[in-house]
């Protein structure tokens, strides 16, 4: 059973839990704030009062009532405790005369400055319990392609840095519970016949481009069998019932990357082809993925799919959806 956190005041003025940090936020009695703030507990009721009838705070939103059970002696007594959130705690504190109130103000409008000016704030702690998190990520996808000498290990950086906006979502990795659902279900104006004939010639473009630079033959992007791409892309579209199998833009342009880099339709060039594919269907879908997918990130994400297993097929995918993610 977890126990319940603990809450008092940092040196630096800041709010602090200790035992247990999984909480969306802190609720205090107001023994519990007093204790903070090193003053009585009257002193917080007065507080309290012209918090709420001043309208700066709405009590039914920021109070509940909790059910707290003491020994005394050898009865146990049960009580009724208004305990109070953390937008509480941070207005009596910008009212409270102490020293401790005092620290509060300083670290609030320091770290408030710092929110402003820089457009982030780091919890120092929170981020040192979460580098053990950090590292065993790191390691799971370095796993994912060991043995691979075409990954470095800055390329999977690059892949983990991709991952910043919606950073302790890597938590759903070490988890395993990756996304299976994209969230953009509009669709593409073009019917799958215009879209698969629109696809072969931009990827003619793409390889006459290649072949003037000399950065590739007439073998890349040669199908081993006639239709094949176009089969791959009727693939991202198929549908069972009435519905598509991958019913968001995100899942069929998910898959596009995975079977063409995975099942190799071209003689050469199935990497290059796939990750190109990928960012063409997304712009066709008008899925904006200009901060979300850099070159580097599509790279590294490319050889992580052709050198993964098999059996980590729905891995793979669910990495392109987080990182998809919004």
């Amino acid at each position: 059973m977890n126990k319940k956190p603990m809450i008092y005041q940092a040196e630096n003025g800041a709010i602090e839990l200790s035992v247990d940090s999984n909480y969306d936020t802190v609720w205090a009695s107001q023994k519990q704030i007093a204790e903070i703030f090193s003053v009585s507990p009257q002193n917080i009721t007065i507080h309290l009062k012209n918090i709420f009838a001043s309208g700066e705070l709405d009590q039914e939103a920021t109070c509940k009532e909790s059910l707290q059970v003491q020994k005394e002696g050898k009865r146990e007594v049960k009580r009724t405790v208004k305990e109070y959130n953390l937008d509480v705690l941070i207005s009596i504190g910008y009212r409270i005369d102490s020293i401790l109130g005092t620290n509060f103000r300083k670290w609030a409008t320091k770290t408030l400055k710092e929110h402003i000016t820089k457009g982030f704030t780091l919890n120092e702690n929170l981020l040192k319990q979460k580098e053990e998190l950090y590292l065993q990520v790191l390691e799971d996808i370095k796993k994912l392609s060991s043995d691979n000498p075409y990954i470095s290990n800055t390329q999977i950086i690059d892949l983990i840095k991709n991952f910043s906006s919606t950073w302790f979502n890597l938590e759903s990795y070490d988890k395993q519970d990756l996304p299976k659902r994209g969230e953009d279900n509009s669709s593409i104006s073009l019917d799958r016949a215009s879209l698969s004939k629109k696809l072969y010639e931009e990827v003619d473009v793409f390889k006459q481009e290649l072949i003037s630079k000399k950065e590739a033959s007439q073998l890349f992007a040669q199908e081993k069998v006639k239709g094949s791409l176009g089969g791959t892309l009727g693939n991202v579209f198929q549908s069972a019932f009435g519905q598509d199998a991958y019913e968001t833009i995100e899942e069929k342009a998910a898959h596009l990357l995975y079977f063409i880099v995975k099942n190799h339709p071209f003689d050469d060039g199935n990497k290059r082809t796939g990750a190109f594919s990928f960012i063409w269907f997304l712009d066709k879908a008008k899925f904006d993925f200009s901060d979300l997918i850099n070159p580097q990130t599509l790279t590294a994400l490319t050889l992580l799919i052709a050198e993964s297993n098999p059996k980590d097929k729905d891995k793979m995918v669910g990495l392109i959806l987080l990182l998809l993610k919004r």
